[in-house]
């Protein structure tokens, strides 16, 4: 069945700085000290993470439709614009959960927008969760390959 994915990127900056769950994800992700700048993309945000003089790399926040609710998650990629991973930020279908689970989205890691990135083939399904790890790949496929994009471009750097 075919389903129509929004996928936006999100406005991950507020007055104080990202939001608490994306700032504790690039803690995770980054490490302490990781330092937070907002790039204003296209109709969107990019996160540009460094520390002192040293870029670690970016992050965006992307929406993606579940069955019925979307779901959030951040797509954090290094500086040669490899994943380094994907975190689900909110989660809002009663079923299908496990895409939040660290062993499924670890075989992410590493990836690149030239990876196909394919259920059943570089990413494994998960039985009772089918639309949301379509769902989630979809969109970490498409975010991945904007931020690729917009790096190559130097329209973020």
């Amino acid at each position: 069945m075919k389903r129509a994915l929004a996928l936006l990127l999100l406005t991950a900056q507020t007055p104080g700085g990202p939001p608490a769950k994306v700032a504790a994800s690039i803690a995770r992700l980054f490490g302490p000290g990781a330092r937070v700048d907002t790039l204003q993309v296209d109709s969107g945000s990019v996160l540009r993470v460094s520390r002192a003089d040293s870029l670690l790399g970016f992050a965006a926040v992307g929406n993606v439709l579940g069955k019925d609710q979307p779901i959030t998650f951040l797509v954090a990629v290094d500086p040669t614009d490899r994943l380094k991973d994907v975190d689900i930020l909110v989660y809002r279908e009663p079923y299908g959960g496990e895409v939040a689970y660290e062993p499924w989205r670890r075989q992410f890691r590493g990836k690149s927008a030239r990876d196909s990135l394919r259920v059943g083939k570089e990413i494994r399904s998960i039985s009772g969760a089918t639309i949301s790890v379509h769902a989630v790949t979809i969109g970490v496929r498409r975010v991945l390959a904007q931020l690729t994009a917009w790096h190559a471009s130097g329209t973020i750097r």
